[in-house]
């Protein structure tokens, strides 16, 4: 087996696969990368058995195979080598030459039948969207999830099709972020829980074009994401006691405002300043006549600040997370956006007039 890469291309092809390779495992195959150039073409792949990736890489076949090698140690040399180019060669199934102007390396390696190859997909139940609004919908939910959480429903986010319409929940003990999309044309009805570190790692991979579509592949077990040179497989979450969102998202309220996303969240960040890591103090929003009074009160001391906004119905006072509001203003792109409030004790939702997105969070009950 003989390749030779420019430099620039091999470190943009193990960046890809990187992301699947497993950091903690007893077998060592798993932290490995599998370099196949058996079939006119070089794929890279790695996979932890949760999470696979292929993608292709450019280069030069001068004599096809296929080897696996330890991914962390190839990075780490590919990556301090000349910018030059890079020749790989093995010669038996143990051991590889790589060679880069004056810099050789000699490393061990595994057969690539040890490898455990990405699962087959049958390719029926799919949409197509572009690489910008996947990524943007991974943006703008995936902040809920907390990885660590011991009930797994929560470390995923809900796909789910009906026909043109695509949408996507994820949430924790305290909040929900929803997304809905508006797809280019009809498909099936069907959902699916992913995991929330696979759909955060291939948000790292995707480019963000417009122009460049996304296949996305459901099944019972799995999920495809095709896009370029590269493939994404990732197992699923049991979804069958997934929470009904519908039920926890009401029309109706007794207080709006519309207000300047960028001043609100300059003002909450002001206030940040006089809560100490681990504390746990609220930030108060009092909405009285055209303007919204932002305090708080902690152990460092106090601030408060008025902010101007437009408010239909009745005045009010309530309390938050300051952290829960922000991670949420930070994904929004609008320049406006509007919150609804029941009463001091009942979530507070914030959504745009035609629900393509909605955040619900609640207060902190004094």
């Amino acid at each position: 087996m003989k390749l030779i890469f420019q430099k620039s291309d091999l470190i943009s092809g193990i960046n890809i696969v990187m992301k699947a390779v497993s950091s903690k495992t007893t077998m060592s195959i798993l932290e490995c990368i599998l370099i196949d150039a058996t079939e006119g073409k070089i794929q890279f792949v790695a996979n932890d058995m949760e999470l696979g990736i292929e993608t292709g890489v450019k280069g030069e076949i001068i004599e096809a195979g296929s080897i696996a090698i330890d991914a962390k140690i190839f990075s780490e040399i590919v990556r301090k080598l000349p910018d030059s180019d890079v020749v790989f060669e093995v010669y038996d199934e143990t051991k590889a030459n790589i060679t880069c102007e004056n810099a050789k390396f000699n490393i061990l390696v595994k057969s690539a039948d040890d490898f455990s190859n990405l699962p087959t997909i049958v390719k029926k139940d799919k949409i197509t969207i572009s690489e910008y609004s996947l990524r943007e919908i991974i943006k703008q939910t995936a902040f809920t999830i907390n990885e660590a959480n011991k009930n797994k429903v929560l470390t995923g986010e809900l796909f789910e099709v009906k026909g043109d319409q695509l949408k996507v929940v994820a949430l924790d003990e305290f909040r929900i972020a929803i997304r809905n999309i508006q797809l280019k044309e009809e498909y099936g009805n069907f959902k699916v829980l992913v995991p929330g570190k696979s759909l955060n790692e291939i948000s790292k991979i995707l480019t963000g074009d417009m122009e460049d579509e996304v296949n996305i592949y459901f099944t019972g077990n799995h999920i495809l994401f095709e896009f370029g040179d590269t493939k994404v497989v990732s197992r699923l979450i049991e979804s069958s006691n997934y929470f009904d969102t519908d039920k926890m998202i009401s029309s109706d309220y007794k207080t709006k405002i519309d207000i300047n996303k960028k001043e609100l969240t300059e003002c909450i960040d002001r206030a940040t300043l006089l809560i100490k890591e681990g504390d746990r103090k609220p930030v108060f929003f009092t909405m009285k006549d055209t303007e919204l009074e932002l305090s708080i009160n902690t152990f460092i001391g106090s601030m408060n600040e008025v902010i101007p906004v437009s408010k239909e119905g009745s005045d009010m006072m309530i309390s938050f997370n300051p952290k829960f509001i922000i991670d949420i203003l930070r994904v929004l792109e609008n320049e406006q956006v509007s919150l609804y409030f029941t009463n001091p004790k009942a979530p507070c939702f914030i959504r745009d007039e035609e629900n393509s997105y909605i955040y619900v969070v609640l207060p902190v009950v004094q």
